[in-house]
């Protein structure tokens, strides 16, 4: 396949998209084995700031590198982008793709014991949860067995997107699992928690949905006036905490 290169790890490649970006794809399954290692080289590159690269995104089983050609530079051999044509130069793209796979190459894993744990509290069912029942029904469990089985759970943010501060968690159960709704709610409350297939996951901002709604916590998921706007981050580990209404209603951020 052309423009296509594998690292000294058989499942690991490193594709173009277009000509300002790159894609290190893992493949596969979700795993955290996987997010580790996306952890660990979105972390390298932090760290280690590579002249032209702009921006990297990670996702569940792949990192989105994007850059600026006329300012890349190879930090190790001081390569970069010519546009004199010459026989030694080398593409952007050729360029990028060694940075990345040189770093690839040396990554170990982030472990799960370096994660950080959050807590969130869930005020479960009636008017935070309107879709609880149905839950309960399509899974032929009762409400407090589907409470308690979601808020038995570690999970594991793989990446955050969607909407601003949006997590993307890993590790729900099987068991709850259900279909989206078939038909969105054009507005869902920030804090919204809901299960859509075999995924869980919390509404941070107003925003449209189809997932279905077991409860909301009072916390604050995106913060736009704090440095960090997004409480989650990449990596975190995730513990809902049942609590009761009147502890929603009397809820403040200074709590946690």
């Amino acid at each position: 396949m052309s423009g296509l290169y594998e690292t000294d790890e058989s499942d690991v490649l490193v594709l173009p998209l277009g000509d300002r970006a790159i894609v290190v794809d893992w493949g596969g399954s979700i795993h955290p084995d996987t997010h580790g290692k996306i952890r660990a080289l979105c972390s390298q590159m932090e760290r280690n700031p590579v002249p032209g690269i702009v921006e990297v995104v990670p996702a569940y089983t792949t990192v989105t590198v994007f850059y600026e050609p006329l300012k890349l530079r190879d930090p190790v051999t001081g390569d970069q982008w010519s546009r004199s044509g010459g026989k030694g130069d080398r593409s952007p793209f050729e360029i990028i793709k060694r940075i990345v796979s040189r770093m690839v190459m040396g990554l170990e894993s982030v472990e799960a014991g370096s994660s950080r744990i959050v807590e969130i509290p869930v005020c479960y069912g009636g008017e935070f949860g309107p879709d609880l029942h149905d839950v309960a029904v399509h899974t032929g469990l009762s409400a407090e067995e589907v409470i308690k089985i979601h808020a038995s759970q570690d999970y594991l943010v793989y990446m955050i997107g969607f909407a601003p501060g949006f997590p993307y968690l890993g590790g729900m159960p099987e068991r709850i699992a259900v279909p989206r709704r078939s038909s969105p709610r054009p507005t869902i409350d920030p804090g919204s928690v809901g299960i859509g297939g075999k995924q869980t996951g919390v509404y941070p901002i107003a925003t449209p949905g189809g997932w279905q709604l077991i409860g909301r916590t009072p916390l604050k998921l995106f913060r736009p006036d704090h440095a960090a706007p997004s409480l989650l981050q990449m990596g975190d580990i995730v513990r809902f905490r049942p609590i009761a209404p009147e502890q929603y209603a009397a809820w403040k951020e200074d709590d946690i």
